[in-house]
């Protein structure tokens, strides 16, 4: 585990965002947190990075957490003559760290090129280089593939799956996207103030309580395992996988 939320609850202005929260980041292990707007999204990553208290529950990390972060969005000045390498560099690494960290996400070529220049996909390259710097057991990303076209969201997903090997991190991905997302993930938290369901995305997308809010939708998922999982998310073994009882993987 590298970090642990028991029976969070947090108000704003005495109105409830969040209700008996509680979740595990595991290292090694993709966590995707989605639900509608207003649910609390925001709220709980940022107690998740320590940023704000919970009014009541607890916050417990291993001792050497160490998070890395990819906010939404960024906004910068338009005027401001800062190029790619320095805007890393204002995470206040070296140079050549900052280089390895775009060649990470496939954009050292951009390197001097203005970050106001790039595109929306580059950007957000750009964006996860700079959470990826100091090497991170924990990347928390925020609507990582905002902005960014269908086919280019599928390559920063498959992108995240490989750094998060890279680095044997743990991943906590923010979205509202229902279908690429489950298809780049272990774990699927669907929250609207408390936890509605959670668990493996095949499960989650059958729960009454997620189908309530989002409708049905058919969601593909894939991954790199060795094994496949019924729609329940449990492990087949051989006998059951033979007997087509496994779910569709790409």
């Amino acid at each position: 585990m590298l970090l642990t939320l028991n029976g969070i609850h947090k108000s704003f202005a005495e109105k409830p965002v969040l209700e008996d929260v509680s979740l595990s980041l595991k290292q090694g292990e993709i966590t995707t947190l989605i639900g509608p707007n207003g649910a609390g999204k925001s709220t709980l990553a940022k107690i998740i990075l320590g940023l704000i208290k919970p009014d009541s529950g607890t916050r417990l990390s291993n001792a050497d957490l160490n998070i890395g972060y990819m906010p939404q969005k960024i906004s910068i000045d338009p005027t401001l003559p800062i190029s790619t390498c320095r805007f890393l560099q204002l995470a206040n690494t070296s140079h050549q760290a900052c280089h390895e960290a775009l060649e990470s996400v496939g954009i050292r070529h951009l390197t001097k090129t203005p970050i106001q220049r790039l595109s929306g996909g580059e950007l957000q390259r750009a964006l996860l280089a700079r959470a990826i710097l100091r090497n991170p057991n924990l990347l928390v990303l925020d609507e990582p593939v905002q902005g960014v076209d269908v086919n280019g969201q599928n390559a920063l997903y498959k992108m995240i799956n490989s750094l998060a090997k890279t680095l044997n991190c743990g991943v906590l991905m923010v979205s509202h996207d229902l279908h690429l997302v489950m298809s780049a993930t272990d774990q699927v938290i669907c929250l609207n103030r408390h936890i509605c369901c959670e668990g493996h995305p095949e499960k989650v997308t059958q729960d009454p309580a997620f189908i309530n809010i989002f409708g049905q939708t058919t969601a593909i998922y894939s991954h790199h395992h060795d094994h496949d999982h019924n729609l329940h998310g449990e492990v087949l073994d051989d006998h059951n996988h033979q007997h087509g009882e496994s779910c569709n993987h790409d």
